[in-house]
Formats: C-alpha cells, structure tokens, sequence
C-alpha cells in the first residue's frame, strides 16, 4: 500500500489494486474530520473572456487545470489540495488519456487525486471538448 500524506487529505492506493498513477489518478482518499471542503464547479479551458482557448484538445486540457488552479486560489488553496476530480471527455476515445494523464502528472505528480472519467455526448457549448470539477480539502 502506497500512502501519501498532504495537509488537507492522504492519498492511498492499496496493495492488491493496479498502480494507477501512470494514468493520472489514485484509487482513494481520506480527509480528516473537521476538515473544510471546496466544491469547483465544471471548469473548460477558457480565457477570462469565456472563449475557449483553442479547438485543440490538449489546449483545453492544460487550460482547464490553470481555471481550476485560479478557482482554488481564491480560497488560498492550490491543486495539492484537491482530493477528487471528475472529468468529462467529448467523444472519448483512448488518444485522450495521453494529453489528460499528463497534464495530471505535470499538475500533480506522482500522488494525483482519485478521478472519475466520463465520456460525454457533449458539454455547455459544441467548441467545449473538456471539462472538470474539483473537490479539495482545506485543513
């Protein structure tokens, strides 16, 4: 079993269950009672605008892991504080696992947090391909 311990969670991802870092997540995660909890809404990769940065999709997916970085430091959090994504693909296919695993292990290294991906018809807009949101513990 690998534990991870961070400020506001421990990241755990037990024996018995594949190394699931190299695809960008952790099996499980543990936050302490009496803990603050800090709920992101979907985020895409826009501009402060609202455009979409590009139509290209790993565009969009490191853009999308800055909007959240800049949600939670309004909270005086960083993404080492987010213990959950959920992910949502546009037409997901296995060529997108490449660009989100490694904007995950660039963002978050080798103890990223658990994260649920879903591949969806569509989202808000038809340029959106991308879209995640983020819960993250504040100790």
């Amino acid at each position: 079993m690998t534990n991870t311990e961070h400020a506001s969670h421990t990241i755990v991802n037990p024996d018995g269950l594949h190394d699931p870092t190299p695809y960008g997540y952790s099996h499980t995660a543990v936050i302490p009672a009496g803990t603050d909890l800090v709920l992101v809404s979907g985020q895409y990769g826009s501009l402060p605008t609202g455009e979409v940065i590009s139509p290209d999709f790993t565009d969009q997916v490191n853009q999308t892991f800055r909007n959240i970085a800049t949600a939670l430091a309004a909270h005086n959090l960083t993404l080492a504080n987010v213990v959950q994504l959920r992910t949502y693909v546009v037409n997901h296919d296995v060529s997108k696992l490449g660009p989100i695993a490694g904007a995950v292990q660039a963002n978050w290294g080798s103890t990223p947090p658990t994260q649920t991906l879903i591949g969806v018809a569509s989202l808000a807009t038809p340029d959106v391909l991308f879209e995640v949101e983020a819960l993250a513990a504040r100790p």
